[in-house]
């Protein structure tokens, strides 16, 4: 564990109603990465991946490509430590 990292990031841009969710959440599992996305109120996607800092941050490459229709203009993104929390990675609904 002591080796992982986390990512917390917030993607905005046109990433809501165009399958940015189930595009992160399969590209994240392709790579081995644990953790969550989901859509925020106000019109952004946030997302916190755990795993191998390399892993992730092509992760969050793909992402900011996103699926055809998405279009992501910004991407923030906050690097820590792994808690250890998640054991897959999933879509969340709230």
């Amino acid at each position: 564990m002591d080796d992982e990292t986390q990512a917390h990031v917030i993607f905005s841009g046109r990433v809501q109603g165009v399958f940015f969710r189930s595009f992160t959440e399969e590209t994240a599992c392709g790579l081995g990465l644990k953790g969550w996305v989901r859509n925020l109120s106000e019109g952004s996607v946030e997302a916190v991946f755990e795993g191998d800092r390399d892993r992730i941050a092509e992760a969050i490459k793909k992402c900011s490509k996103g699926p055809p229709d998405a279009y992501v203009d910004n991407v923030d993104t906050r690097w820590g430590k792994a808690r250890g929390e998640f054991s897959s990675f999933s879509v969340r609904y709230y």
